[in-house]
């Protein structure tokens, strides 16, 4: 019994926890942040260690400028699992947010390494080299020390020394050197900024633990570094068969093209940022007129530009695809809106997005329940499925496509998707989508025949809607239910020939 009990507890905690995280998602949306730190704050103390709990209060804290608080929670979500890249991103950006430039780029370019798809990343990268250049000057004023957290560099996640590279490259720059050879001097000269690079990558390859190593994609560090190298080589090769001003002449040309790129490519990733958040904010405040135009203007700039300002601007016109295709759909003019959903999945396709690529999927499946094209939407809707990374997503995905074949009167597959979806409402404890998913299992089984079952859902879905307080729901399906035990169950013989239509009662989430 006491076995039975501690079961009923865990799996109500479970509940608790999990509607917590839901209001707190809600709250952040909404633009709530204050309400949905408290709600994420409430879950943290049923589940002290969940680092998705700790991401979503960091990204709060952010908003409302807490940046101390965010790098906390940032850190507290890489305790269990340092390769966490949400938590890498949101520490990279409150350390950008506290002025702390050199951390916060450190932080981009490792989430990078684990997620090259994210855009967020790229662009972090970006911003924060272009803060560094504007608060040293340039690259070659930067000097490398250690200092602060270091623990990124650790092999096998350990947090007791910096790597040996580190610690060689701090020695020599405190030991004085005997008097350098020609041969290096010259190199050193036909290098320059570039003759760093070089000593520091002869130094990576002194560490043995590290050449070893591998990356994500199978290669192996001590190839790339080797790689680096020869490049370096046969530079400094071409450079000395030059005349030494005209060696000097083009090695500077080629730093001054460097650094012009560079500085393109740092006020063309700030502009966009820039750009998509006032996007975004006009969006969100409800202005579909202000964001087509804005929108619109922002790709007309991408356009011009080239891949060497942008790096990623395929992805950047997606993603401005998207946004004009939901302005559009607001301002009701569904076939361009599908025109622009449609090319932000080509280029998703094109760059092998998967998040940009059920982005668009959902989009587009939105555009054709609008257009009241249930068969087309269910048909984009179930390409988007294996691409689900939520359960939350899942479930009201599983809702929609069950909603769609309803429609169209496909009563067994309206069943069967709403019984997916109840299963995984379940699994969250999502009152809200427990609700919904067993009005949909109760109106396909209406629609089949099959009344006990049908009442039995309808009698699920009242209970839910009693603990959300949703008076509407619990008006409408108290008198549904009392209508179907009344007709069904009183006049059976009458129900044989009819079917009342309830349809109307539950139009169901958009």
């Amino acid at each position: 019994m006491a076995n039975i009990d501690a079961d009923l507890e865990d799996q109500q905690s479970k509940g608790v926890f999990a509607t917590l995280m839901a209001d707190g998602k809600w709250m952040y949306q909404a633009g709530e942040y204050k309400k949905a730190i408290d709600s994420f704050t409430e879950a943290l103390a049923l589940k002290p260690s969940d680092k998705q709990c700790f991401v979503a209060r960091s990204r709060c804290y952010l908003k409302m400028g807490g940046f101390d608080n965010a790098l906390r929670d940032a850190e507290a979500s890489l305790k269990r699992d340092n390769s966490f890249f949400e938590g890498l991103y949101l520490k990279a950006e409150a350390l950008y947010y506290m002025g702390e430039f050199e951390f916060a780029l450190v932080f981009y370019h490792r989430g990078h390494k684990l997620r090259p798809q994210m855009q967020e990343f790229r662009l972090g990268i970006q911003k924060a080299q272009e803060a560094i250049e504007n608060s040293v000057g340039s690259p070659s004023n930067v000097k490398l020390e250690i200092k602060g957290d270091l623990s990124f560099l650790n092999i096998g996640g350990e947090r007791a020394k910096p790597i040996a590279a580190i610690q060689n490259l701090t020695k020599e720059k405190n030991q004085k050197t005997e008097k350098t050879p020609k041969s290096e001097k010259t190199t050193k000269q036909l290098l320059g900024e570039f003759y760093s690079d070089k000593k520091y990558l002869e130094n990576l390859m002194k560490d043995e633990d590290l050449i070893e190593g591998t990356t994500k994609s199978g290669e192996k560090v001590k190839d790339i570094i080797q790689r680096c190298l020869s490049y370096l080589d046969t530079c400094t090769e071409f450079w000395h068969q030059e005349k030494p001003t005209s060696a000097q002449e083009m090695r500077q040309k080629f730093m001054q093209e460097k650094c012009t790129k560079r500085r393109n490519s740092a006020l063309s990733s700030g502009f966009l940022l820039k750009s998509l958040d006032e996007i975004d904010r006009e969006f969100m405040s409800g202005n579909a007129e202000g964001t087509l135009k804005k929108a619109e203007e922002v790709m007309k700039m991408v356009q011009r530009w080239s891949e060497k300002e942008v790096p990623n601007k395929k992805e950047v016109l997606g993603t401005l695809h998207s946004c004009i295709g939901n302005a559009l759909v607001d301002l009701g003019n569904m076939d361009k809106a599908l025109e622009h959903h449609q090319k932000d999945l080509e280029l998703a396709k094109q760059c092998k997005l998967p998040g940009a690529l059920s982005r668009a999927l959902d989009n587009i499946g939105r555009v054709y329940v609008r257009n009241e094209e249930f068969a087309e939407a269910i048909q984009v809707w179930e390409k988007k499925l294996p691409l689900v990374c939520s359960d939350l997503e899942k479930t009201w995905l599983l809702h929609e496509i069950g909603l769609c074949y309803l429609k169209l009167d496909h009563h067994e597959e309206a069943r069967d998707y709403g019984v997916r979806s109840v299963a995984a409402a379940d699994g969250i404890a999502d009152k809200k989508w427990q609700l919904n998913a067993n009005v949909l299992v109760a109106q396909s089984e209406l629609k089949l025949g099959n009344y006990e079952s049908c009442v039995t859902h309808f009698e699920r879905a009242l209970s839910y809607a009693k603990l959300l307080e949703d008076d509407s729901a619990m008006d409408a399906i108290e008198k549904v239910r009392a209508s179907l035990l009344y007709t069904f169950f009183c006049f059976p013989f009458y129900v044989r020939f009819f079917s009342p239509d309830i349809s109307h009662l539950f139009s169901g989430p958009s």
